[in-house]
């Protein structure tokens, strides 16, 4: 089984797309830190929108952006890598144009600037994934998939502090904000471009390949992730929510919490992905759900304490969960790129990345919904499901002949045919490269 040992700087800035490509992903975070948690705002603020309004805007641009996903993956299985990502960059520019466009009190065209938003926003997550699958192969592919992600959270969190630090300059701040905001868009989307990186996964064929074919179906993975995903929503909503409404603590506990997920996802990203590169993908998984299970309830038994004791215990706990979120990110992704064969990696990735969506998309409804019930209905809720999702998710079988063992290079079908991909593709899986 592949294993990576340590961490090479220079190796995984080329694994993760290149040095041009690793700035565009740091801009364009930057740019997303300085608006995204403060579109609400931005709608009440300076639209004079009314918060519920604006609220459901928000969340129908999100969920509607998820339709695009299918005809992204079809782009993505036609050989196009760093122009999706680069479009999907560009879309949000133009949602940042439509946003400061809209007259204040109109709803409608600031509901469009959200849809247009969340059609990027969804794009974007597969569309990388497909690149850096693209340019790395094996273990190194997840380490690379995990730099990213420190980094975006590095540069999200970044452009959150200089967005808080601005937000005294009220209305007038808040369109500052979102001019930052597309110039980063447009700046991370030339250099994206730049990269002119594409695949011709139908050589495949001609190398005896598999040949064109539908994405596997990964129900179960798929299942699984909707509830996972809610991980990335309990420092948001699920903590502000108990520690503030129920357990009346101050909401320095929350921000405490937030900046303690930033910073341990940002420095612990990539040495947990590596460290646990000596185990298969699908285990990895797993162990994730089982980490999460045990921190929802552990909040379950720190909200059970007493006054002044039980918001400490929780920011305690905050720290497995967060664990349990590294350790998901870190494999759910792979995974997805393991078992998918060269001629639909793209589709596999699409269809990730709509059940991520949809569960990005309901939990805070469904957190909001059980949290009244008290802290039972809430995290033992939580549990039983994550742990349930984690048994699918450790029981299903890989299809044939998609190299769905998590180990290594999960589609080379043959160490011989490994060996000959790798000199043609850096993918492992067949597929050749243009760089123009």
């Amino acid at each position: 089984m592949e294993t990576i040992t340590t961490i090479r700087p220079r190796a995984l800035v080329r694994a993760s797309g290149g040095p041009r490509y690793a700035v565009a992903l740091a801009v364009d975070a930057l740019g997303t830190g300085l608006l995204r948690p403060f579109l609400l705002l931005y709608g009440v603020m300076v639209l004079r929108l009314s918060a519920p309004a604006t609220g459901i805007a928000m969340t129908t641009g999100i969920v509607v952006g998820l339709v695009c996903m299918p005809a992204v993956g079809r782009w993505l299985d036609r050989g196009a890598r760093s122009t999706v990502v680069a479009a999907s960059m560009l879309v949000r520019a133009l949602g940042v144009a439509v946003l400061l466009a809209t007259p204040a009190g109109h709803v409608w065209p600031f509901a469009t600037a959200a849809l247009v938003l969340g059609v990027g926003n969804q794009a974007w997550p597969a569309a990388h994934a497909a690149l850096v699958a693209t340019v790395a192969h094996g273990r190194e592919r997840d380490t690379a998939l995990a730099a990213g992600r420190a980094l975006r959270n590095a540069g999200l969190g970044v452009g959150a502090l200089l967005a808080t630090a601005c937000l005294a300059g009220g209305a007038t701040a808040l369109r500052a904000m979102a001019v930052a905001t597309g110039i980063a868009y447009l700046t991370a989307a030339a250099l994206a471009w730049s990269v002119h990186l594409r695949a011709r996964p139908a050589a495949q064929e001609a190398e005896g390949g598999t040949g064109p074919g539908p994405a596997p179906r990964m129900r179960a993975l798929l299942a699984a992730n909707v509830v996972y995903v809610f991980c990335l929503n309990v420092p948001e909503i699920a903590l502000p929510l108990v520690l503030v409404t129920q357990l009346h603590a101050s909401p320095a506990w929350s921000a405490a919490v937030f900046v303690a997920n930033t910073v341990l996802v940002v420095t612990l990203q990539v040495p947990v992905t590596v460290l646990m590169s000596r185990f298969p993908r699908r285990t990895v998984l797993a162990v994730a759900g089982v980490v999460l299970t045990a921190s929802y309830l552990g909040f379950l038994a720190a909200t059970s304490l007493g006054a002044g004791r039980a918001a400490p215990a929780v920011a305690a706990v905050s720290v497995v969960c967060t664990l349990g979120e590294i350790v998901y990110a870190g494999s759910a992704t792979a995974l997805v790129t393991a078992l998918a064969p060269a001629h639909a990696l793209g589709r596999a990735l699409a269809r990730f990345e709509l059940s991520t969506g949809f569960g990005l998309a309901v939990s805070p409804a469904v957190i909001t919904a059980l949290a009244p019930h008290g802290p039972g209905a809430l995290w033992g809720g939580l549990a039983g499901a994550t742990l349930l999702s984690a048994s699918a998710v450790a029981t299903e079988k890989d299809g044939t002949g998609k190299g769905g063992t998590g180990q290594g290079t999960a589609q080379q079908g043959t160490a011989q045919q490994g060996t000959a991909q790798q000199g043609t593709a850096q993918q492992g899986r067949g597929a050749r490269l243009s760089r123009r």
